[in-house]
């Protein structure tokens, strides 16, 4: 979708969007507007009951030779209280209804009544922010005559100001980017979306800066990531884990690092899933599509900032090569672990991965994204994702960047008594722990491969994929975490003057 930014001048055509605040009161351009139409504006407002609450809207055909020939009028609340997240969500509902109205093209005005607590260029740029994350849609396999309907590709945002608010945008835009990828990947089929298309398209990365490793599992077996190579033994597509690195701070500076998990599809293995809801398990990789997506934003907005993303990819089915349940694996740090039930699977991948990131970068910290467990579903449900971490500074500073972009954390407990629950008899630990308390033992388990190294683990299960819709996301891969990551790096990792 196309954005630009514009000084004010009342289109003779098509669609405009203006703000109303609470109470009733129209922003500069309305009241213009109103004023060429003899108080139609008000009219309009008063038969409807319309009265500037947040997010109410009034649509309204003007009549010829008036401007606009559709006007939509969007409530504020009161611009006083409005927060960066409020006016992205507004720009999202915006975008909802001219998908509806099924137009191409729009004029959105920025200006709104009163003392708004955010700066004009900034309003507009979250503005379309919002419209450009609400716009996507996942329509690639559809036919011709089935996906002929519009879709909005262009959006003109009137600013005081355009230049400032174009400069605003573009960290924006940028993440917006990184989103839109992480959607693309985890709305992708597991037919198309195997290990090996997908750590190519990682490699497209390279197109804007990121330096990009990728390791085979010849070059696995030989560094001893068996506790990921024993997921994968079982399918045809061979497992892959790629290394993305932005080098963006100073020389020298130990980079933060992203780590996701990337089961392409998850069958369970022999430990198979009922086929019920199985289709949902293309979307076991939404972890290593927001590590991605996040490497793609830090890129776009050259953030000042090393940063590593590392994803292990595999596809996990069943067949005369598969894991078995009692098998045991020697992991790349050297711990054994008893595989009790091989659709605990995702563990095993990211144990290699955390180990092989903590050993060979020495970052400030490690974070990794799963969809690891059903049990954080039941936990939390699909508003919050399920935060472990070993490090109090840390885990605040993920809560804030939740907070701020409205991607919900909760804080759940790593205490030794747990960690009791997943040691075994005849290895150093198993990958299960029980019924209970399944993804605290999970966490517990990822653990024992982070050496020390301050670290958080996002479970991400119940928000990764068919995730509860927004204002700026309607779709089953929302590309949930990458605004999060992005936030991050952006208010606590990045150098200052660099």
């Amino acid at each position: 979708m196309k954005i630009r930014f514009a000084s004010p001048a009342m289109p003779k055509s098509g669609v405009l969007v203006l703000m109303v605040a609470e109470g009733g009161t129209l922003s500069p351009i309305a009241e213009t507007l109103d004023d060429a139409t003899k108080g139609l504006l008000r009219r309009a407002m008063s038969k409807a009951s319309f009265e500037g609450k947040k997010d109410q809207t009034l649509e309204l055909v003007l009549p010829e030779g008036a401007g606009p020939d559709r006007v939509l009028l969007l409530g504020t609340g009161d611009p006083e209280k409005l927060k960066a997240r409020d006016v992205e969500l507004m720009g999202g509902t915006i975008g909802g209804v001219l998908l509806g109205w099924k137009v191409k093209e729009a004029t959105l005005a920025a200006a709104m009544a009163g003392k708004p607590s955010l700066a004009e260029p900034d309003v507009a740029a979250l503005l379309a922010s919002g419209v450009k994350l609400r716009a996507y849609s996942f329509l690639k396999y559809k036919s011709p005559k089935a996906n002929d309907r519009p879709k909005l590709e262009r959006a003109t945002v009137l600013v005081d100001q355009p230049v400032a608010a174009k400069r605003s945008f573009a960290p924006l835009e940028a993440v917006d980017d990184g989103v839109l990828l992480a959607r693309d990947l985890v709305n992708e089929p597991a037919n198309v979306l195997n290990p090996e298309e997908f750590a190519g398209r990682a490699e497209g990365l390279k197109a804007f800066g990121v330096e990009i490793e990728i390791l085979a599992p010849k070059e696995m077996k030989k560094l001893g990531m068996r506790a990921l190579l024993g997921v994968a033994q079982g399918s045809v597509h061979q497992a892959r884990l790629v290394v993305m690195r932005w080098n963006g701070g100073k020389d020298g500076d130990p980079p933060v690092a992203f780590i996701g998990k990337g089961v392409t599809f998850d069958t369970g293995g022999i430990s198979i899933k009922p086929s019920s809801g199985m289709e949902d398990m293309k979307g076991d990789m939404a972890g290593a599509a927001c590590v991605v997506g996040v490497m793609k934003a830090v890129a776009l907005r050259k953030a000042k900032a090393n940063v590593v993303g590392i994803i292990g990819l595999v596809e996990n089915m069943p067949s005369g090569s598969a894991q078995r349940p009692g098998d045991i694996v020697k992991s790349l740090s050297g711990q054994t672990i008893a595989v009790l039930n091989t659709d605990a699977e995702g563990r095993l991948v990211l144990a290699d991965a955390l180990w092989y990131c903590q050993d060979r970068f020495k970052p400030k910290f490690m974070l990794d994204l799963a969809t690891l467990t059903g049990a954080i579903l039941v936990a939390l449900g699909k508003e919050y994702a399920g935060l472990f971490c070993n490090n109090d500074e840390l885990a605040e500073r993920v809560i804030e960047a939740g907070i701020e972009t409205g991607e919900k954390v909760w804080r759940l407990p790593l205490t030794p008594e747990y960690d009791k629950l997943i040691d075994s008899d005849i290895a150093d630990m198993k990958n299960i722990g029980g019924r209970n308390a399944g993804s605290i033992t999970a966490a517990q388990f990822l653990q024992r491969f982070v050496n020390g190294q301050p670290w958080a683990h996002l479970d991400i299960a119940g928000v990764g994929m068919d995730s509860t819709k927004n204002a700026v996301n309607q779709s089953w891969g929302g590309g949930w975490g990458v605004r999060l990551l992005n936030r991050l790096v952006a208010d606590h990792y990045e150098a200052v003057g660099k």
